[in-house]
């Protein structure tokens, strides 16, 4: 434990990925960091049971999946035998590998790093708990709350039934059920369906909005619920699950909603995946001048700043959209501001990526976006079927969409939907930052065949000037 008699320049609580952010920033910048986690090492949520699990697993159901495509190009393999405890051990030496790298990162900055519970006494003390439930009060000038997001639970679910899943015990991947209903149709949701679908489960997702995730592109959206269907048992929309009892023999839920035709099925499993909600609670921050929005998130200003001028907020504690890339880039800025440079967190063209198959990537303003805003914009498509890199890649079910302002023709926002969508969307986000217009992507030659050019062909597509494409009357 820490000698309580000194007091610390800077406190980083929660070591995720803006939590690391901010500490290692801080110590390139000549603080002196303290950064406290639960953790043996940093990596948060995001290491340990969210973006780098999920993303392992996903590739797993993706080398499945492209098995059976090479069927159709006239390479047959034989039906893929799974493994689970060998998938989960090479998950853990993923994990163990990234987070002992971001330890070392620790080290080789002089940061303090204490595996422990943080909770304010005041606002400028915090009282550490370990896990031999020993305390020790410390001292600090300056506090960063990245404390991240928890599971939302529904009070009607069996949350202590070996029949029901969060998203961590998902990722934990003790066994591949038979038969999986997972409750909510959002990232999170639909990830891990694809993954248990991959390996063989008869998934059934139930949402009870009438689209899967909820505020996105449509356009978009119906090609991944096209491809989803075909790989799914069954979508259930606008419904939802009434009662959920364990039994003998699995998991019985009653549904109620317009878009299913029974009342109750029988699942082996069930996987909540609703939502994640602020851990602003629990951590003491009623003894500070901090605030909470109705929501539970920490209220902060540009500069990250809370209500509490000793305490800065960072990630998923501090607002919508909960992005590990966004808490890094919160992180970064609040150890400028704090010390003493200028800086303020940007949100202008945070991209969203959806890991599906296919995958789903968005950044900057949305055509749903400009109409609630009365924005007049205009959308210039480029389809995949047109891409020959998509077509050789058995991949040509997707589509690329810029908005672009119609009187500046300057690019405000990107949509795509398709595999390579997480690393194409990257472009387009810094067309956003950077006040590009259509005509700066266009005339910027891109290799061929590739999908990037499909950002490219878009912007032919608004000038009047794409090959591929008949031109628009």
């Amino acid at each position: 434990m820490p000698n309580e008699q000194d007091v610390r320049e800077l406190v980083v609580i929660g070591a995720g990925p803006g939590g690391y952010a901010a500490a290692y920033s801080a110590a390139d910048l000549g603080m002196k960091v303290t950064l406290i986690d639960k953790q043996p090492n940093p990596g948060g949520v995001c290491m340990y049971t969210g973006c780098i699990p999920s993303k392992f697993l996903l590739h797993i159901a993706k080398i499945v999946t492209d098995a059976r495509k090479a069927e159709e190009m006239g390479v047959a393999f034989s039906a893929p035998t799974v493994d689970v405890e060998r998938i989960r051990t090479q998950k853990n030496k993923v994990i163990k590998k990234l987070s002992a790298g971001l330890g070392g990162l620790c080290r080789q900055r002089k940061i303090e790093y204490i595996q422990a519970e943080a909770c304010f006494v005041d606002r400028n003390s915090i009282e550490l708990k370990t896990k031999r439930n020993s305390t020790q009060k410390i001292s600090f000038e300056r506090a960063i709350v990245a404390t991240g997001s928890c599971p939302v639970k529904l009070p009607h679910v069996p949350a202590d039934s070996p029949g029901v899943m969060d998203s961590a015990a998902a990722l934990d991947v003790r066994e591949i059920p038979e038969t999986l209903l997972v409750i909510g149709g959002g990232y999170i949701g639909l990830e891990l369906g694809s993954f248990y679908a991959g390996m063989g489960s008869r998934v059934t997702v139930v949402e009870q909005m009438p689209d899967l995730m909820t505020g996105s592109d449509t356009e978009l959206i119906a090609i991944l619920h096209k491809s989803l269907k075909k790989r799914f048992e069954a979508i259930l929309l606008n419904t939802r699950c009434l009662d959920i009892r364990e039994q003998r023999d699995g998991m019985k839920v009653r549904f109620e909603g317009s878009d299913q035709d029974k009342k109750e099925r029988l699942f082996s499993k069930v996987l909540v995946a609703v939502g994640r909600r602020p851990d602003s609670t629990g951590i003491g921050l009623e003894h500070t001048k901090a605030e909470l929005d109705e929501k539970g998130y920490i209220k902060v200003d540009k500069q990250q700043r809370s209500k509490d001028d000793a305490v800065f907020a960072i990630g998923d504690v501090a607002g919508q959209p909960q992005l590990a890339h966004k808490a890094m880039h919160e992180g970064i800025v609040s150890a400028n501001v704090i010390a003493g440079r200028e800086a303020s967190f940007d949100p202008t063209a945070i991209p969203f990526v959806e890991f599906t198959e296919p995958e789903i990537a968005e950044c900057g303003l949305s055509e749903k976006q400009a109409e609630l805003q009365g924005r007049k914009i205009k959308a210039a498509k480029f389809p995949w079927q047109a891409s020959g890199r998509a077509v050789t890649l058995g991949n040509s079910k997707g589509l690329t969409k810029l908005i672009i302002d119609p009187e500046t023709d300057r690019i405000l926002g990107a949509g795509i939907a398709g595999n390579g969508a997480a690393d194409l969307i990257a472009e387009a986000a810094l067309a956003v930052k950077l006040r590009a217009t259509a005509a700066d992507i266009a005339h910027t030659i891109h290799p061929h065949p590739t999908l990037s050019e499909t950002l490219m062909e878009a912007a032919d597509v608004f000038l009047g000037t794409n090959i591929h494409l008949p031109a628009a009357r």
